[in-house]
Order: C-alpha cells, then sequence, then structure tokens
C-alpha cells in the first residue's frame, strides 16, 4: 500500500505532456485519477483543427497515443473547458478530489509572448478557476509554474530562494500564478506545492521544446537550428524523472506549502544536446541562427531541497533520455532503432 492508494486526484489539463504521463504513474501507485481537459490547447482539437500544421498527421497519431494510455490506465477523461467556471465547480463536486493538480496552461514561452490573450485566458483565466474550485474541497493544489520564473539566473545554480525576475509573457505569467496560490494559501488555508521544472523532454511531446525539435529533426533528416552559439546550458529533464518528484510533492506532507525546482539537478550546453543527437544521427546537419531576447540566460537548478525533503533521485541525464527518446521517435517515424554506443 502506498499513501496514494485510493486517493482521489484530478488533474486539470491532464491531457497534455505531462499530465498523461502524470495520470498513467499515479494509477500505477493506486490513485483513483480524473483527467479535465478540454483537448484545445497545444492538444487534440487545436491540431485536427489545422492550429498547428507543422507535422500535423504524425502529432495527431501521438495526441490519439495519449487518449488511448490513459483509457486503458483506467483514467476518466472529462472532456472539459476549465475556462468555465461552473462546469468545472460541478465536476470537482463529483470528484471530490482529495488533490488538485493544475497543468492547465499555454505551455511554450514562444506562443505566449506571440499571442498574450490566449495565454492569460487559457492559463491565468483556469488557474483562478481551479484555486476556487478547489478551496473547501480539496486538502492539496500543485501548481506548475516555471524555470522561467527566475529569469536570467544570477549564479551558476540555483536554488528556492533565487530572486524572481521574468522576462516575458511567460515568465511573468507563472510567477503571478505562484503569487495567487500563495494568496490563496493565506486566505482560504489551501495546501499548495509550487513546481519549477525546465527543459521537459521525452515520448509523446508535441510543444515544441528544443529536446523535441532536435530529435524530430535529426531523425527526419533535418538540420539542428541552434540559437547563438549553442554554449548556453539549459537543465534537460525527462520526463521520468519529473513524474517521480511531482509524485513525491502528493504523496509527502513535508512538500505542503513549499516551492521546488524538479529538474535533472546538472545543466549542459545546447551543443552537449547536439553532440549526443549526432553520435546517434551522424548525418545530421547544424545551422546557428540569431538567440531570442525573450530566453532568459539559464543553468542548473539545484534540486538539493526535493532531494533531501522527498527523497528525490533523479535518473535521466541528457546521455540517457535523449537515446531513449530518439529510440521512441524512431519507432514512430518507421525508422529501426539504431542505438549508437556512447
Amino acid at each position: 500500500m502506498t499513501t496514494l492508494q485510493g486517493r482521489r486526484i484530478a488533474l486539470i489539463g491532464g491531457a497534455g505532456f505531462i499530465g498523461h504521463n502524470l495520470a498513467i504513474e499515479l494509477v500505477n501507485r493506486g490513485a483513483e485519477v480524473h483527467v479535465i481537459d478540454s483537448l484545445q490547447v497545444n492538444n487534440l482539437l487545436a491540431f485536427a483543427a489545422g492550429v498547428h500544421d507543422d507535422k500535423r498527421e504524425l502529432n495527431l497519431k501521438i495526441l490519439h497515443n495519449r487518449l488511448e494510455i490513459i483509457q486503458q490506465a483506467g483514467v476518466t477523461l472529462h472532456p472539459l473547458d476549465a475556462r468555465d467556471y461552473h462546469a468545472l465547480s460541478r465536476v470537482l463536486d463529483g470528484i471530490d478530489p482529495n488533490v488538485v493538480v493544475q497543468l492547465a496552461a499555454v505551455a511554450h514561452a514562444n506562443r505566449s509572448n506571440k499571442d498574450p490573450y490566449s495565454t492569460f485566458d487559457h492559463s491565468f483565466r483556469t488557474l483562478e478557476n481551479a484555486l476556487d474550485c478547489a478551496r473547501g474541497r480539496a486538502e492539496h493544489f500543485v501548481y506548475f509554474s516555471s524555470s522561467m520564473a527566475y529569469g536570467n539566473f544570477e549564479t551558476k545554480v540555483v536554488d528556492e530562494e533565487h530572486p524572481l525576475n521574468p522576462i516575458g509573457i511567460y515568465g511573468a505569467l507563472k510567477l503571478s500564478g505562484e503569487k495567487i496560490v500563495q494568496a490563496y494559501q493565506q486566505v482560504f488555508d489551501l495546501p499548495y506545492t509550487i513546481i519549477r521544472p525546465s527543459a521537459l523532454y521525452g515520448p509523446r511531446c508535441v510543444s515544441r521544446r528544443v529536446c523535441q525539435i532536435f530529435v524530430e529533426n535529426a531523425v527526419d533528416g533535418r538540420p539542428l537550428k541552434v540559437q547563438g552559439n549553442g554554449n548556453e546550458f539549459l537543465d534537460f529533464t525527462y520526463i521520468d524523472d519529473l513524474v517521480q518528484g511531482i509524485c513525491l510533492t502528493i504523496e509527502k506532507p513535508e512538500a505542503k506549502n513549499e516551492v521546488f525546482n524538479l529538474t535533472y539537478g546538472a545543466a549542459r550546453t545546447i551543443q552537449d544536446l547536439v553532440s549526443i543527437v549526432r553520435h546517434q544521427e551522424p548525418s545530421t546537419k547544424v545551422e546557428y541562427i540569431p538567440r531570442d531576447k525573450l530566453m532568459p540566460f539559464r543553468g542548473t537548478l539545484s534540486v538539493d531541497k526535493a532531494k533531501t525533503l522527498l527523497g528525490y533521485a533523479p535518473q535521466n541525464p541528457i546521455d540517457v533520455g535523449v537515446i531513449k527518446y530518439l529510440d521512441w521517435y524512431r519507432g514512430l517515424a518507421g525508422r529501426p532503432q539504431l542505438r549508437v554506443a556512447a
């Protein structure tokens, strides 16, 4: 029996990249999991409508696979737009969750900066509704922020006490969300956990993060486009490590009213990522393009707090995780697995 056995957990935005992986693991640990998702933001309905044209058919295949996986796991899917306060309230009344995990958001910084209205509508409005519907119902609220809340890293290793000076719409929205979550705890005594991940990657991602783009381009015979000189550091995080950390924040009472970096905990350069991908796909070309000025300079996020309080133990540096991801994508694209020894 784990501490999640029989726990009712509602994942708002749970059909996304993080959410569907988390749902599966929570079920494996004995929880009763409910996914609330409109399937609109970077998901099935958006791709079906042609909002995202790049690799549309392949992405639709991935998104259908997500839904099949959570259905097979016995997860209940509630196809609901969390911007509708009253509808969300009714569904949560029926679920009666012990824990609410807020994942609904526009998950990409570049898209957020290009479309502020949709970003606020799908990220901030859903957060407000989720918090207000959770108070008086749930005993724990988990909010997904981002390492982008820090802005430019002032030190090589950043812990949770580092100053928060975000750049652009996405980072500012994440920090604002953190403040609202903390305010609900102060006013309504709703315990929270805030999670700050970084540079996520892994199977069934369609969010156009850097690892996804590099892996897909390499397998498809397209060049890797590196912003700047490739010497910037990112704390790349494999999805399995993040999910392990999230489950610990739900299981452990020590996680309540705390903020955690949940990353691998050791940054690597973009050039390191390029080298790993090219070692597996040697014919891959590299192009260098101007750097996005709205992307902060980042590096390693300390995960010492999560290790100490939660027992967090990430297992997948990019030398391991990216090769797993490449193998998965080759299979999806109908290519044989051609893993090259590191």
